[in-house]
């Protein structure tokens, strides 16, 4: 997949306020510092695209970005939205507001009708932690279909990250029969960048 443009496009308080449901939609989110503003802005080649920042829990709102893309040079132009959701986690935020967050992302990830894939965003330099796993098996609850990309691997030795990323799959296996798509990435050296654009575009094709 080449993309040939990404533009912001709005940001909502709720799943009523977002864009009209009218084509492919992926959502990214992890926990607060994860690196997603850095991998979304490495993923569309824009690098002021997401707002990235060293305060966790920056994104407040429901985020859509329109791209536009190509699967190749011959290719039809083809369009979908990119969604940047609010982190969970340790954002110094009121236990008020937390619940608002919790509610607008579960009330946007069952609502929202054109979601095809959530991208589940996993700090590689730290082992398994409860927070990360509880979410994913709430998703599974749901029945929300995602991927797993572990994020900011440059940051550890390879060792180390590899280490880190088959205790999550063990962790996982804990309550899952199979594993989702799982994502190595750097958002600096642009590593995982062709994986989950090529993921994106067959499950675009796969829904078509």
């Amino acid at each position: 997949m080449h993309i040939v443009k990404a533009t912001y496009l709005i940001s909502s308080p709720a799943l009523d306020g977002c864009p009209k449901p009218d084509r492919p939609e992926f959502a990214f989110i992890g926990r607060s510092n994860v690196g997603k503003s850095s991998l979304i802005n490495m993923i569309t080649g824009m690098k002021q695209l997401a707002k990235t920042s060293s305060t966790p829990g920056k994104t407040q709102l429901i985020n859509h970005f329109l791209v536009e893309s190509r699967d190749n040079e011959r290719a039809k132009l083809d369009s979908w939205y990119l969604v940047d959701l609010p982190g969970y986690g340790f954002a110094k935020v009121s236990v008020g507001q937390r619940k608002k967050w919790e509610k607008m992302i579960e009330q946007y990830l069952k609502g929202r009708t054109t979601l095809l894939n959530t991208f589940i965003l996993i700090d590689a330099r730290h082992e398994p932690q409860r927070i990360d796993l509880e979410f994913i098996n709430r998703l599974g609850e749901w029945g929300i279909p995602f991927s797993i990309v572990f994020t900011k691997s440059d940051k550890e030795t390879q060792k180390v990250v590899s280490a880190h990323v088959q205790q999550f799959k063990d962790a996982l296996l804990n309550t899952w029969e199979a594993l989702p798509e799982v994502f190595v990435t750097s958002a600096e050296k642009g590593r995982g960048r062709a994986a989950i654009l090529k993921s994106i575009s067959e499950i675009k094709h796969t829904a078509a």
